[in-house]
């Protein structure tokens, strides 16, 4: 009898540890799916991306730089960031120096009209008393010319003093004609002289006059006003009223807003996976509910060093915004997802729900109320998303692996491995 009891509380031992393993087993194999997180596969078409962040720019932009005018200050200036429409003031310099500067010029320019008119009516004078001394001079040599036609008949003293009047009259008629025309000459050159500083004055007087009209700046184009810094010593902050400013100086821009494109840095691991025309979904932090479709315009031809952390290198991609919302603006940052790959009617899942086991990709499938490991096959993937094959289309399946006791928290540490690198979706 004791033989028996023993046997049967063996028996009854060994169904226990048999029930215990049975029950472990099966706990590890499939748990409640109450307990676990879950999400529905989706099925459609998939998305295949490099995501890669920036700033948006405009390829465009018109530079606003100060007159070359000396001695300007800022009178008004346009608040910064305003919008501005072609043709509308965007500042205004202190007019006092220039108009002193016109005043003079003016003043110099009348001295020299002047000096001009008084030179003219000179010339004038001269010129009508030079004739006068010419017609003078022909006169006295034809009378000295009568007085030697007769010298046959007088005493031959008088013939030789009547041939001495004819000369000297003729002499003195070429030094008139010599002087007049040295009078020309040199009226001519003080004409010239002062027509010079006649020109040379009024360029001066347009001169001042045009840089007058340029001390009030009209907007070039339709854009948002852009001002530069003023650094001064260790401070800096943007140009205002009372500034002075030095000519030629890159005072402020205007971007041009049909030209926003967005500026990414793109990973030297993903270059060559991605390639300019490519279909590309921009979003901006500041409008997080706009999404602008667009193409990939261009992509650097050389790799950038970067020092900022870790040494790295990376290259430039652009994209233009084709219809720019009135709300972006220039230097907002964003994120472009550049479309590598589309996968039509995909059963995909997120990233976090695939996980490895012996060295193979799994899913746990809610089915019955119960979680089952589901060996899949991985078609593509991006940050977000993993295309798979191998489960139902409206599969529901657990966010966290229960074998590693999953608490909602997260997976396991192949799963954080395998899911590692790139940008979401």
């Amino acid at each position: 009898m004791k033989g028996v009891l023993k046997f049967l509380a063996f028996c009854l031992v060994l169904g226990g540890l048999g029930w215990a393993g049975w029950t472990g087993y099966h706990r590890y194999q499939t748990v409640e799916a109450a307990q676990a997180a879950l999400a529905q596969a989706r099925y459609g078409e998939f998305l295949a991306i490099v995501r890669c962040r920036g700033e948006l720019k405009a390829d465009r932009s018109v530079q606003i730089y100060v007159p070359f005018v000396p001695n300007l200050r800022i009178a008004w200036i346009a608040a910064a960031g305003e919008l501005v429409k072609e043709g509308d003031p965007v500042i205004r310099y202190d007019t006092t120096s220039g108009q002193q500067d016109v005043i003079q010029k003016e003043a110099a320019l009348r001295q020299v009209q002047a000096s001009l008119d008084q030179a003219k009516a000179q010339i004038t004078i001269t010129a009508e008393h030079d004739q006068a001394d010419i017609v003078d001079g022909g006169y006295q040599v034809e009378l000295a010319k009568i007085k030697t036609s007769a010298n046959e008949f007088l005493p031959r003293i008088d013939a030789e003093r009547n041939s001495i009047d004819l000369e000297t009259a003729e002499q003195k008629r070429r030094q008139l004609e010599a002087s007049v025309a040295q009078h020309k000459i040199s009226d001519q050159a003080k004409l010239s002289n002062l027509q010079r500083q006649m020109e040379q004055a009024t360029a001066e007087v347009d001169l001042v006059k045009n840089r007058m009209s340029r001390l009030e700046m009209l907007a070039p184009v339709t854009g948002y006003w852009i001002v530069n810094s003023n650094y001064q010593g260790t401070t800096s902050q943007p140009f205002k009223v009372g500034d002075p400013v030095s000519a030629g100086l890159n005072l402020a821009v205007i971007p041009d807003m049909s030209s926003l494109m967005l500026d990414v840095k793109v990973e030297e691991i993903d270059r060559g996976r991605i390639k300019a025309g490519a279909d590309v979904n921009i979003r901006v932090d500041a409008v997080p509910e706009l999404v602008l479709p667009a193409k990939l315009t261009q992509i650097s031809p050389l790799a950038e060093l970067s020092l900022e952390g870790a040494i790295s290198r990376s290259f430039r991609g652009y994209a233009a915004l084709p219809n720019p919302d009135p709300r972006l603006r220039p230097g907002m940052n964003g994120g472009m997802d550049i479309i590598i790959q589309r996968i039509a009617n995909a059963v995909s899942v997120p990233a976090k729900a695939v996980f490895t086991k012996a060295g193979k990709p799994i899913v746990y499938v809610s089915e019955g109320g119960q979680l089952r490991p589901v060996e899949v096959q991985l078609l593509a993937r991006n940050p977000d998303e993993i295309a798979v094959s191998g489960i139902a289309k409206d599969a529901m399946v657990a966010l966290v692996d229960p074998s590693q006791g999953g608490d909602g928290k997260g997976g396991s540490k192949d799963n954080a491995k395998g899911n590692s690198g790139g940008a979401p979706k």
